[in-house]
């Protein structure tokens, strides 16, 4: 039986990875999970200085989910290379770094100091609804996408993915625009823009006021336009959005993705990637499919 998949010209023991936000750079995992495992471990947004994200509260529950507002917290790249690369590299899984900026120089800056790095490939979030600045809200304009795909790539040295906003009219506009900028891939869904209010206090929950919405009750939206971008592009699909196990993860590798990438559940289920995986391998024992290629876009 056979669980690889080539994507975007890095070859994965298997098609699942964490989403990026969910699991940090996989430390806070690793008595939980064997991150051997995993065919990649994306790791949570990095920029090109540390960056103290969103005010408090900026997290909460929903139905079927929860609302997050972080705004992209993270140390900045430096101590990422320092820390962070060293402690993948004794995995033999795949790192997949996921960058966030608030301009396309910034996003540059952080792909030039990744290019002498042993990592695989790079995912560009300009998709992230929470903070208000402007690189990040450059994924919900096809020509500004264009741009900025274009200009990572030309000083990219590895695969380059770039992580779509599902807050857009349509979806394969968006995909188009980053193929046509020289992406080596597309990653959707990110989260849907969402809001809860606290009627007794009558005000916002989050002190953002919005957040992403993430967890199961995005999945079908997540699902459909997974199936529409892979059919509206040639370069592989990295999808995600509600995973929770592996039959929502075929759901999404029969609509077209290549890989998926499990989030939110990680939260209340610390093995999930690898209940995930293990279940893939179950279905494929039980309906004969020796080839998870087989499976892949199969509708």
């Amino acid at each position: 039986m056979n669980l690889s998949v080539n994507f975007a010209g890095v070859e994965m023991k298997n098609p699942v990875t964490t989403a990026s936000g969910t699991f940090g750079s996989g430390a806070e995992y690793k008595d939980f999970v064997d991150l051997n495992k995993l065919g990649a471990v994306t790791t949570k947004g990095v920029s090109s200085v540390p960056w103290e994200g969103n005010q408090t509260p900026r997290i909460c529950e929903t139905y079927g989910g929860m609302l997050n507002a972080i705004g992209l917290q993270n140390p900045g790249i430096d101590l990422f290379i320092e820390r962070d690369i060293p402690f993948l590299k004794q995995y033999d899984t795949k790192i997949i770094v996921n960058i966030c900026g608030r301009t396309p120089e910034e996003y540059a800056e952080v792909v030039q100091k990744l290019a002498d790095e042993d990592i695989d490939l790079l995912e560009i979030n300009i998709s992230c609804p929470n903070l208000k600045a402007g690189g990040l809200a450059f994924g919900q304009n096809p020509e500004v996408a264009r741009q900025i795909t274009d200009k990572v790539k030309r000083c990219a040295k590895q695969p380059v993915i770039m992580k779509l906003s599902p807050n857009v009219t349509d979806i394969t506009e968006m995909a188009k625009a980053a193929e046509a900028g020289g992406a080596d891939a597309i990653s959707l869904i990110n989260t849907l823009t969402g809001m809860k209010i606290d009627i007794n206090k009558r005000t916002f929950v989050l002190a953002n006021k919005t957040g992403g919405l993430s967890g199961p009750a995005i999945k079908p939206v997540a699902v459909r336009m997974v199936y529409q971008a892979a059919h509206a592009v040639k370069i592989p699909v990295l999808g995600m959005g509600g995973i929770r196990d592996s039959e929502d993860a075929l759901e999404f590798i029969m609509a077209g993705a290549t890989m998926v990438a499990v989030g939110t559940a990680n939260f209340n289920n610390p093995s999930a990637t690898e209940d995930v995986i293990n279940g893939i391998a179950a279905f494929m024992e039980k309906n004969r499919v020796k080839d998870i290629n087989e499976l892949i876009g199969c509708l």
